[in-house]
């Protein structure tokens, strides 16, 4: 799609007679479904001239995808900034957005959502609030996921606010995975770090070894992973540490020193803390699940062998 830097002019808004093409569905969840934690209120699709939208404020989250075209973005007051597709702009709650396309216009689709795990989802860098501007390195992922969700609204199956929701999960890990810069150096700075996660480095020292400030290293990690460097790593110390208890006879002492603790004491009390129980109550409860569905064919067989004894035979029908 050809365009120029010259924005839509004045459209009249009328409901019902809009002059582009366009599909939406609003949903109103149901107070159970509000306790999901995460309810989609909106989904839409639409392309051509539309007219701007703004300023205005909300009081919800919105992922608006340009799939196509370009156009102009303005938040929080400041001046506004060109946005070219496919590029991903966040609409936060109570900030106020205005925005809209050049000539001839762009194609979008866009999801409204709501509850705290929205929130959640910001606080882990899904949602980025510092930029709400984010070039996509492709939309159409994240625009398969938007199709299938307008098709389970259009079809008003039984509980498809449910499904709908689920898809915004699915959106939200695929927006953030097609964002230009994961596919800058951060994949490889991560990668870097978890291949460290089992040496006894403090967080300075990690830094060092990547030739970085530790507060840049924090930047670059919170930015990329969503936590703290000291919060991803203890992630792939605990990941590693429950596979260890669930697949192998290791001691604990033994498990703890494979991933970085030298102090067996101090690894249960942080497994602890972290997983809601102790090692040896993990491995207790792995071991119990392959013995329950290690066991469970030969159930099947033992029931499936009773039903043919309570089963008259065709001889005697």
């Amino acid at each position: 799609m050809g365009s120029s830097r010259r924005p839509v002019g004045h459209i009249d808004f009328i409901p019902g007679h809009e002059h582009w093409e366009h599909w939406w569905r609003f949903l109103t969840p149901s107070p159970e479904q509000e306790k999901l934690g995460l309810s989609c209120v909106a989904v839409g699709m639409q392309h051509g001239r539309l007219p701007i939208v703004g300023p205005r404020t909300q009081d919800f989250h919105v992922a608006v995808i340009v799939l196509s075209g370009s156009g102009w973005f303005s938040w929080g007051g400041r001046p506004p900034v060109d946005v070219v597709a496919p590029v991903l702009l966040w609409l936060l709650p109570g900030v106020e957005h205005c925005y809209g396309p050049y000539e001839p216009g762009w194609a979008e689709c866009f999801v409204d959502f709501t509850g705290p795990t929205a929130e959640a989802y910001q606080r882990l860098g899904y949602v980025d609030e510092e930029h709400p501007v984010v070039p996509l390195s492709s939309a159409e992922p994240a625009h398969r996921i938007v199709r299938k969700m307008a098709l389970a609204a259009d079809e008003a199956l039984p509980q498809f606010e449910v499904e709908v929701a689920a898809g915004v999960h699915e959106l939200l890990v695929t927006l953030h995975r097609s964002r230009v810069d994961q596919d800058d150096g951060r994949r490889s700075l991560l990668a870097a770090l978890a291949r460290d996660a089992f040496l006894s480095l403090s967080i300075p020292e990690h830094a060092r070894r990547l030739s970085l400030t530790p507060d840049e290293l924090r930047d670059l990690v919170r930015h990329s992973a969503g936590c703290s460097p000291k919060e991803y790593l203890l992630g792939i110390r605990m990941n590693a540490a429950k596979d260890l208890l669930a697949t192998t006879d290791l001691s604990v002492a033994a498990i703890a020193r494979r991933v970085g603790y030298k102090d067996p004491a101090y690894f249960t009390r942080t497994f602890t803390r972290r997983s809601g129980m102790s090692p040896s109550f993990f491995r207790e409860q792995q071991f119990r699940r392959v013995t329950t569905t290690s066991a469970t064919p030969d159930l099947m067989d033992s029931s499936r062998g009773q039903d043919a004894l309570l089963r008259p035979s065709p001889a005697r029908m």
